[in-house]
């Protein structure tokens, strides 16, 4: 089993007419009103690729669900847009989508310590994630952007699996695998922890105090990190 190392993805310049993409094609907003709110992938994906979102911003005063799938369909050969991804888009078949709930990641597996311990052994044994016949390096997962003021707080709720999956700076991917037969299956991934996080707690579980990071032969930066700086 190898490592997939595929080019970053965009998103693609045909959109609903309430969506805005940057003109980096690395970020969707919603402009206004509730429909016309599909989004594409620059390129199709190819099998182990993973398109994956980072919520940075809610908007108030709507209630819904955020929408991720796969269609074969070339955005550019739609004669009309979709109003929405779900009936419109898979009525057209040879689409897949599914509505992500807030409620999607919250899996309780023995308690908060247990499953903390859990992760770092994974982390210490394999920094990939490994989803049938595909690697994908946790890096490319991370659940928050940079460390920041309230970065602990996060950590916590990732390290308990409790982040809502429509909460601001969750992430959500999609992929494929292909199968022996010619079918193909579909995985939906969310909030996976980051190489930093595991580290944190890799380090913390030999520590006696916060302040005790300092005589350990670290750089600054993560040093800084551990202790929630």
């Amino acid at each position: 089993m190898t490592a997939v190392c595929h080019p970053p993805t965009r998103f693609h310049h045909v959109h609903g007419a309430n969506v805005c993409v940057d003109p980096s094609g690395t970020q969707a907003t919603r402009v206004e009103s509730f429909a016309n709110g599909l989004c594409f992938s620059l390129e199709p994906l190819a099998p182990g690729q993973i398109f994956l979102v980072e919520i940075e911003e809610k908007e108030l005063g709507w209630c819904g669900h955020l929408r991720v799938g796969l269609t074969a369909h070339d955005p550019c050969s739609l004669d009309v847009l979709p109003e929405y991804s779900l009936p419109d888009l898979v009525n057209m078949g040879d689409s897949w989508v599914f509505a992500i709930t807030r409620n999607h990641n919250r899996v309780t597996v023995g308690t908060a310590e247990d499953q903390a311990t859990t992760r770092v052994r994974s982390f210490l044994s394999n920094p990939y994630l490994l989803i049938e016949q595909v690697r994908i390096p946790r890096d490319k997962l991370v659940g928050r952007s940079r460390p920041g003021r309230y970065s602990h707080l996060l950590d916590d709720l990732y390290k308990t699996n409790v982040l809502p999956a429509t909460a601001r700076r969750s992430r959500i991917g999609v992929l494929y695998t292909l199968q022996p037969d010619g079918t193909a299956d579909m995985h939906i991934v969310i909030n996976v922890p980051s190489l930093q996080t595991l580290c944190r707690l890799a380090i913390q579980k030999h520590i006696a105090h916060r302040l005790d990071i300092d005589g350990l032969n670290l750089p600054p930066v993560l040093k800084n990190f551990c202790k929630y700086e």
